[in-house]
C-alpha cells in the first residue's frame, strides 16, 4: 500500500485537445506545492491562508527560469470537506497534452509524486469518506454505457447497497449480542433466547440476503453489459440487422456474399441494458483464404458470446451451410432470427423447429427495420428473464460483491443447521461471526488487499 503521508498528482482528465484540463493533487504538501509554481494575478494572496473551496486567477511558473507556462484557475480545498477528506489542490489548465504534462511535471518537481490508478479515491475510502461498495461505484458511473447503468451507479454511490447491509449487520450483531449473553452469563437470571426464536431470526436474515443475491446477475448485466454476436451464412442479412440495431450504417452492406471480414463492435442500448454487438463473417465452406481466416474469428467469437443472434434469410430454403450453423449455437444462449420477411417466404418453419427445438424465432426485416421490438423483447428475456428491467432498484453489480453474500449465506445455513441439531450457542456464534466478516467485505471493513487492489486497479489515473 502506498504511503498515506504522501502528496500524490496526476492530470484527472482525458488526454487529448479540450477546453480545460486539469491537474489535481492531494496530500499534505499540496498547498506548498502550488505555492511554489503557481503566481496569483492579486500579488497580496497568501495560497496558504485562503479559505477552502476558493478559486485562484493566476499563472503557473517553472520557479527555476521564472517562465510562464500556463494561465490557470486553481481550486484550493482544505481537509476534512474533500473527495479525499486531504487537502486537494485542482489546477484547471487549457486543455493539451504540452501543458498538462509540464504542469504535472513541475508538481512532481516539486515533491509530489505520480498517483496509482484510482489512489484518490482509495484515499476516500480508507479515510473513511465512502465505503467500498461507493468507492467501485465511482469507477462504473465513469464507465456508465446507458442512462439505467449510470442510475444504478448513482444509487450504489449514494449508499443505497451499503445501507442494507449494514441493516442486515446491524441485525446480526443484535443476534450475536444476545447469543453470546447467554454463551458468557449462563447461570444469571436473564431472558434469554429460546432455539426457535434464534432459529427464527437467521432465516429472516438470510431470506433478506437472498433478496439481495436475485440481483446479482441483472446487475452485473445493467452495468457491464452483454457481449452479443451476430451469425449466419453470408448475404443473410447480419451486417443490415447490426446497423438497424445500432441505428446507423456501421457495417457495409452489399449483396455479394462474404463483404464482411473484420469483426466490427459496438455498442447499442438495449431499454437499459448495454450490449456489444460484434457483426462476423459468414460462415460457409470455402477456399478465399482470408475468408477462412475471418471464418476462424467467428467461431472464436461465438465461444466467448453471451448471446447469440443467429440469421436465417426468410427467402430462401435452410441450406447445409444453415444446418451446420444451427448445430453449433443451439446448445448456447441462442435467437433465431429470420429475416427478411418483407420478401414471400420460402423456409419450412417445420423443419426449422425440428432442428433448433426450444430456441426463440424472431422475424424481422432489417432492411425496413420491422419488427426489431419483438427481436429486443426476446433479448431481454433470454438474458435478464423478463421484458423490462426494474427503475430503482439495489443491485448486486459485481462478481466479488456477490462472492462475499453467497459466502454469508453459506454461514448462515450452518448456523441454521447447528440450532436444529440442538448444538452449542458457541458454534452457532462462530457461524454468525463468519456472516458478518463476509459481509464486510462489501462495506470495506474486512476486505483484504487483494481485494482493494483489484478494484482500484480498475480506475484510471487520476480518479
Amino acid at each position: 500500500m502506498s504511503k498515506m503521508n504522501d502528496t500524490i498528482s496526476a492530470i484527472s482528465t482525458p488526454r487529448g485537445e479540450g477546453g480545460i484540463g486539469i491537474v489535481r493533487m492531494s496530500g499534505p504538501s499540496s498547498l506548498s506545492i502550488i505555492k511554489k509554481i503557481f503566481l496569483p494575478n492579486r500579488k497580496q494572496i497568501d495560497i496558504e491562508k485562503v479559505k477552502t473551496h476558493s478559486i485562484i486567477y493566476g499563472h503557473i511558473i517553472d520557479p527555476e527560469t521564472g517562465e510562464h507556462i500556463d494561465e490557470v484557475l486553481v481550486s484550493i480545498m482544505l481537509s476534512p470537506k474533500t473527495y479525499t477528506k486531504e487537502d486537494i489542490v485542482e489546477i484547471n489548465c487549457h486543455g493539451g497534452n504540452v501543458p498538462l504534462s509540464k504542469v504535472l511535471e513541475l508538481t512532481l518537481k516539486m515533491g509530489a509524486r505520480l498517483a496509482e490508478p484510482g489512489e484518490f479515491t482509495k484515499r476516500a475510502f480508507l479515510n473513511g469518506r465512502i465505503d467500498l461498495s461507493q468507492a467501485e461505484a465511482v469507477a462504473d458511473i465513469i464507465r456508465a454505457k446507458t442512462d439505467l447503468s449510470l442510475k444504478i451507479a448513482v444509487n450504489q454511490l449514494e449508499g443505497h447497497l451499503s445501507k442494507k447491509i449494514k441493516q442486515i449487520q446491524d441485525d446480526l450483531v443484535s443476534l450475536l449480542a444476545s447469543i453470546e449473553v447467554a454463551i458468557d452469563f449462563p447461570d444469571e437470571d436473564l431472558d434469554f433466547l429460546k432455539p426457535e426464536e434464534i432459529l427464527d431470526q437467521i432465516e429472516y436474515i438470510y431470506e433478506k440476503l437472498n433478496s439481495i443475491m436475485a440481483t446479482a446477475d441483472e446487475g452485473r448485466i445493467i452495468t457491464e453489459g452483454i457481449k452479443g454476436v451476430i451469425v449466419g451464412r453470408p448475404n443473410v442479412g447480419k451486417s443490415s440487422l447490426f446497423n438497424a440495431l445500432l441505428k446507423e450504417d456501421r457495417a457495409i452492406v452489399t449483396s455479394i456474399p462474404g463483404t464482411t471480414r473484420d469483426v466490427i463492435e459496438e455498442f447499442v442500448n438495449l431499454d437499459g441494458v448495454p450490449l456489444k454487438l460484434t457483426d462476423t463473417a459468414g460462415i460457409r465452406e470455402t477456399e478465399d483464404i482470408i475468408e477462412v481466416i475471418s471464418i476462424d474469428r467467428t467461431k472464436a467469437h461465438l465461444d466467448q458470446a453471451d448471446l447469440i443472434l443467429m440469421v436465417l434469410d426468410g427467402s430462401e430454403t435452410l441450406t447445409d451451410d444453415d444446418r451446420h450453423l444451427i448445430s453449433l449455437v443451439k446448445d448456447k444462449k441462442t435467437i433465431i432470427v429470420i429475416n427478411k420477411i418483407d420478401l414471400p417466404q420460402m423456409l419450412n418453419k417445420e423443419e426449422l423447429e425440428t432442428l433448433i427445438g426450444d430456441v426463440p424465432i424472431a422475424y424481422v426485416s432489417a432492411i425496413n427495420e420491422s419488427n426489431l421490438q419483438q427481436l429486443k423483447a426476446f433479448i431481454h428475456n433470454i438474458v435478464l428473464h423478463k421484458d423490462s428491467v426494474q427503475t430503482d432498484p439495489i443491485f448486486v453489480t459485481k462478481i466479488w460483491q456477490k462472492d462475499a453474500i453467497r459466502r454469508a449465506m453459506e454461514s448462515l445455513k450452518l448456523a441454521m443447521e447447528s440450532v436444529k441439531s440442538n448444538m452449542s450457542e458457541e458454534l452457532v456464534a462462530v457461524d454468525l461471526r463468519g456472516a458478518l466478516k463476509s459481509l464486510g467485505e462489501i462495506t470495506g471493513e474486512t476486505a483484504s488487499e487483494d481485494i482493494l487492489d483489484q478494484i482500484f486497479s480498475r480506475f484510471c489515473i487520476g480518479k
